[in-house]
Formats: C-alpha cells, sequence, structure tokens
C-alpha cells in the first residue's frame, strides 16, 4: 500500500498559517511538498511567530503548520533563483501559494505564464481577496474575515461584546478548501493533460461557511443573532446547561434524542408535555426549559451526567485546551503523535485527522531554512546536465 499523494509533487511559494496548514494536509497524505522561502527576509514569516522557540527561526507556530515538507531558499525576484523555480515546476504537479491576489501575476506564478514550461500543470492561489475585483492588492487576515463576514455578530452571549473564535478558524478551513481546490484541478490535469489556474480565498470561504444562516436571510429576511449558552439558532435543547460542577454541552439535534434524554433524567412526562413535546414547541419556550434542565443537571457532576448519556444522547464536557489535550479518548484516538525534532528532541503535535487504514502516516519535524536546497539543485542540475552552473562542483 501507499499514501493516497505519493508521488506528487508540490512547489509551494507560502508562508503564515492558511497556506502552510492547506499543503501540509497534502504532505500528511504522502505528497512532496516543497517549500519556497526568501532565505534574504529568514524565511518564512511563520519561523519568528513567538513567543515559543524551538531554536532560532523554527517557532512552535512554524512547527503546527510545516511538518513533512520540504525548503528549499530562493529570491523570486532574483533572475536566477526564478529559474531554477521554473526548473522546479517542470517536473511538478502543482504550483501553490498564498500570495497578496496582485502577486501571482507580478512574480510569474500563473498557469498562463507557465504554461509552456509544464502543459500540466495546476496553479493553485490562496489570497485574501481573491485576484480579481476592487480588493486582489489588499493583505487581509483571519480574524478580519471572521468580523466581515458576521462571525463576531454570532459568537458569545446576547449582551456582550462582538467575539471572534477563539482560534483562526477561517485559515484553516480555507487551507484545508485550497487543499481540495489543488487535488480536484489536478484530477482534472492527469484526466485532459491541461493545468490550470485555481483560486481560493479567505473572504470566499468565511462567507461560504455561513450556509444555511445565508439561506435563511436571503431567501426569509432572516437575521440569526446570538442566543444565550451557545445556543442553536433553532433547535433545543442544543446548547450550555449547568451541572453540579461546571457544563455541559448537549446537542438533541434529532426528535428521538430528546426522548431518551428525558427518560434518562427522569423527566419522561416531558415527551408529551405540549411545551417541549417537539422542536417548535421546545423552541418557543427555550428559557423556562435551560431552567429546568439546569436544575436537574446539578444535581450530579459532568462526569457522572457523561457516563449516564455516553452512547445514547449527544452529550460532551466542556473542557479548556489542556483539557481536549490530555484526555483520554484524544490519546486513545492517536490525535498526539510525536516527531523527533534535531534539536529539540521529540515532539508532540496534533495529528493528521485524515486516516489511511493499514498505513502510518510520515510525522516529519518541518524544515530547517534551505534544508533541501542543496539536494534539489544537484537533482535539477542532474536532470539538465548542468551540475557545474548550480553548485560549482565539476
Amino acid at each position: 500500500m501507499t499514501l493516497p499523494l505519493e508521488g506528487v509533487r508540490i512547489v509551494a511559494v507560502e508562508q503564515y498559517g492558511a497556506g502552510p496548514f492547506g499543503t501540509q494536509h497534502l504532505a500528511d497524505l504522502g505528497a512532496e511538498v516543497i517549500k519556497v522561502e526568501n532565505p534574504a527576509e529568514g524565511g518564512e514569516v511563520g519561523r519568528s511567530v513567538g513567543p515559543y522557540f524551538f531554536e532560532p527561526g523554527d517557532s512552535h507556530f512554524y512547527q503546527s503548520f510545516n511538518r513533512n515538507k520540504k525548503s528549499i531558499t530562493l529570491d523570486l525576484k532574483n533572475p536566477h533563483d526564478k529559474g531554477v523555480l521554473v526548473d522546479l515546476i517542470k517536473g511538478a504537479d502543482a504550483l501553490f501559494d498564498n500570495l497578496r491576489g496582485d502577486l501571482p501575476v507580478k512574480l510569474g506564478l500563473t498557469y498562463e505564464q507557465l504554461k509552456a514550461h509544464n502543459p500540466k500543470l495546476v496553479c493553485a492561489h490562496l489570497s485574501a481577496y481573491g485576484r480579481e475585483g476592487s480588493r486582489k492588492a489588499w493583505p487581509g487576515y483571519d480574524y478580519l474575515m471572521q468580523a466581515e463576514a458576521g462571525y463576531l455578530s454570532l459568537t458569545g452571549e446576547p449582551d456582550g461584546p462582538p467575539a471572534r473564535f477563539g482560534i483562526s478558524i477561517i485559515d484553516m478551513m480555507t487551507g484545508t478548501t485550497a487543499a481540495l481546490a489543488l487535488v480536484s484541478a489536478l484530477v482534472g490535469a492527469r484526466a485532459t493533460g491541461i493545468g490550470r489556474d485555481i483560486d481560493v480565498s479567505l473572504y470566499d470561504v468565511a462567507m461560504h461557511n455561513l450556509s444555511y444562516l445565508a439561506t435563511w436571510y436571503l431567501n426569509e429576511g432572516v437575521m440569526t443573532e446570538r442566543a444565550p449558552r451557545s445556543a442553536h439558532p433553532s433547535l433545543t435543547p442544543s446548547q450550555l446547561y449547568r451541572t453540579a460542577d461546571g457544563w455541559i454541552f448537549l446537542m438533541c439535534n434529532k426528535e428521538k434524542f430528546w426522548a431518551v434524554l428525558a427518560n434518562l433524567i427522569g423527566k419522561p412526562e416531558w415527551t408529551t408535555d405540549p411545551r417541549y413535546c417537539n422542536f417548535k414547541a421546545r423552541l418557543q419556550n427555550r428559557e423556562r426549559l435551560t431552567e429546568e434542565l439546569d436544575a436537574v443537571l446539578m444535581t450530579a457532576s459532568t462526569e457522572q451526567w457523561l457516563e449516564r448519556f455516553g452512547g445514547q444522547v449527544p452529550a460532551a464536557p466542556v473542557n479548556d485546551v489542556a483539557q481536549a489535550l490530555d484526555s483520554s479518548f484524544a490519546r486513545e484516538q492517536g490525535l498526539i503523535v510525536e516527531m523527533q525534532h534535531p534539536a529539540r528532541g521529540p515532539v508532540q503535535t496534533v495529528a493528521c485527522p485524515i486516516r489511511c487504514p493499514g498505513e502510518t502516516l510520515p510525522s516529519e519535524p518541518a524544515p530547517r531554512l534551505g534544508a533541501d536546497t542543496e539536494a534539489l539543485l544537484v537533482e535539477l542540475a542532474r536532470a539538465k546536465g548542468r551540475l557545474e552552473s548550480f553548485t560549482g562542483v565539476k
């Protein structure tokens, strides 16, 4: 057996979060991902994002987005180095970038500019606002997208200030979407022999994620707002509830779960109570139901309720990050993997969420700056019979 993307070569002009997150998925699945980094800038910016570092130029942040990749140092504004990039893409399946929308064409990274060298090449572009339109030259980041796309109006308690997600959810979803786009275009290129440009932007993904809330507004004029206890906008019970020692999140998003819950908490009569007998009735009486459920659930601890509900009612503890990572179930699922870092030794990280039964995914640390430059230059030189011009070696 082999990994799904074994034999695929991707040249990545990438930095920071969204782009490297997407190509890390591809590297985890066996693709050879070659990061192009400018040595004059100390490599990609993620290397300097602190406050935690394994060694100079190698931050915890950088390691979180770049495992299983290679690194080559090239200044794409330098004609010689640009020529090396062209030689790389001649034997590559895809060229990926997450640059500002106006930069790919300025740097010569589009399909139209490169197809003469490799007609099958896929050029995948991830930008803030796209490569066309009035904002193509605008920089942009995750939190800005959350703000503009309405996420902050949906997150937090109704009487609190606007609140963002606690993680860079748009970066990660856009990176994942870009990985899907690249692989989809690659399938097409292999079928037709013709590559293409394919585009993903932070803004487009942020807006697309509005999903059913967008459909409600666009067709019915319904504007979804924040609900108490992080509640689902239309289904209940589907929110936070108090327990004897903290909180529990219940999600009875099918009617069958409501009946099971009512019986397990000793309130079978609620299944026929006209105030609570169906989704519509419970939504109309959500505030009262919250009070009554709190009263019942506060008679036992979160752990005790989870033991009672386990496998029957969708429920989860409300963990902090440490509790989430230290949980026995996360370990059981193999979600924490160990890498051997050249300076630190054993380093733990979160595993790829894609599973390939029968295969163990690679788990190599992110490369040091330019770690693979010499080997790649030698490879290219041998392929073209120009070893001396690249390395000075006769």
